[in-house]
């Protein structure tokens, strides 16, 4: 048998892991692959959930840990993220030769994965190409898709969306989404099997499992972070007045996340909410555990998009950091006002789970990207088709 095939991953993120778990793990596994894994940014702080522990208990093999976050999260502060990413990234993969790298979605550091990666010749993949939500993350996850070489996106819609950009059909492929994979395993055996207050810790009020429960994950809009402190509060102070018991996820490392937090800990300190806990992270396949028993997800994490669908939870999308992206009827849109948002909790909290969607894919993702790697022409170079 010949050499192996190596697939370097670059994780950056905590949403990026449980976004690539299964591909990561169908690549491991995989006879004619080899996985070199790279976690960047702040999938390794502390402060953003240390989803390099989880990537660890999961029994990968780290390759290399590149730390890269200038403190500040505002939007030089990302800019000069990215930059130390480039120059870091740049080093790693000369280091490992990896035959290609995987890069994934739209978070401002994967653009150093990409930039770092096609300025040496080495093929290029990207997961989740040719989506739309209307942000800085739109302009980074098009620009991936430009630098790439190999597109494996996650829906019909985002595929065409790719080959209208002027990439080649034989390079767009609809995988699915891998976070998909874990939410069809969770579906068929959906019981909340842990205790969240005893596995996670966390802070804040504690709460019978038993009681009905809602998820909130609210982040801030990197192009509005001015108003970040502003959105979350009114989503604290709706969440509040309702009285329901909350598992409360802190932000992403993004432009504004200052404000969210500061946001999160003024209301706590001020009000100390008596049935809101609040935690930093979870493993994914517990998280989507817990999301599935709740009666709603609360804010404008993707989740609520995409693995929400698949799982038929009912979701309350606030703003527009999710603005035109593909959706089920799972989701009720609306704005950062006080009554909009308190009345769609209230009607969600009535909505039976039966708007299940897979337009996100079947549950079978992770497969299907680490067969195509296998096989498929690695190339570094392209030029646009019309």
């Amino acid at each position: 048998m010949g050499t192996k095939r190596k697939i370097c991953a670059v994780i950056t993120a905590r949403p990026s892991y449980s976004r690539v778990k299964t591909a990561l793990q169908a690549i491991k596994n995989h006879p004619k692959l080899e996985l070199q894994l790279v976690v960047a940014g702040s999938a390794l702080l502390d402060r953003y959930g240390n989803a390099v522990d989880f990537i660890e208990k999961d029994g990968f093999t780290i390759n290399e840990k590149v730390f890269m976050v200038l403190e500040g999260e505002n939007k030089t502060a990302m800019a000069k993220t990215t930059g130390l990413g480039v120059m870091e990234l740049a080093n790693v993969f000369y280091n490992l030769q990896p035959d290609a790298v995987l890069t994934i979605a739209d978070r401002f550091e994967t653009i150093a994965t990409s930039i770092a990666a096609a300025y040496q010749n080495i093929p290029l993949i990207h997961l989740q190409g040719g989506e739309v939500t209307g942000n800085i993350d739109e302009k980074v996850r098009h620009a991936n898709t430009k630098l790439a070489d190999i597109h494996f996106v996650t829906s019909e819609d985002a595929k065409q969306r790719v080959i209208k950009m002027g990439e080649e059909e034989a390079y767009v492929i609809n995988s699915g989404c891998p976070s998909i994979d874990i939410a069809a395993a969770v579906l068929s055996d959906p019981d909340l099997d842990f205790d969240p207050f005893q596995k996670y810790g966390g802070v804040g009020a504690t709460f019978s499992l038993t009681d009905e429960y809602i998820v909130v994950m609210q982040h801030p809009v990197t192009t509005e972070y001015d108003e970040a402190k502003k959105d979350v509060t009114k989503t604290l102070e709706v969440v509040n007045e309702l009285g329901i018991p909350t598992f409360w996820f802190w932000p992403n490392v993004d432009a504004g996340a200052d404000g969210t937090s500061n946001g999160i800990r003024a209301y706590r300190e001020q009000h100390n909410p008596k049935h809101i806990r609040f935690f930093k992270n979870m493993e994914p396949n517990d998280f989507l555990r817990l999301l599935s028993n709740s009666k709603c997800l609360v804010g404008n994490s993707s989740v609520g998009i995409r693995e929400c669908s698949f799982l038929g939870v009912p979701v309350v999308n606030i703003g527009t950091r999710q603005n035109r992206r593909l959706r089920g009827e799972n989701v009720i849109d609306v704005a950062y006002d006080k009554t909009e948002i308190k009345t769609a909790i209230r009607s969600q909290l009535d909505n039976p789970k039966n708007n299940r969607s897979s337009i996100y894919g079947e549950g079978n993702s992770g497969k299907k990207i680490a067969d195509a790697l296998a096989d498929i022409d690695l190339r570094f170079h392209k030029t646009i088709t019309y």
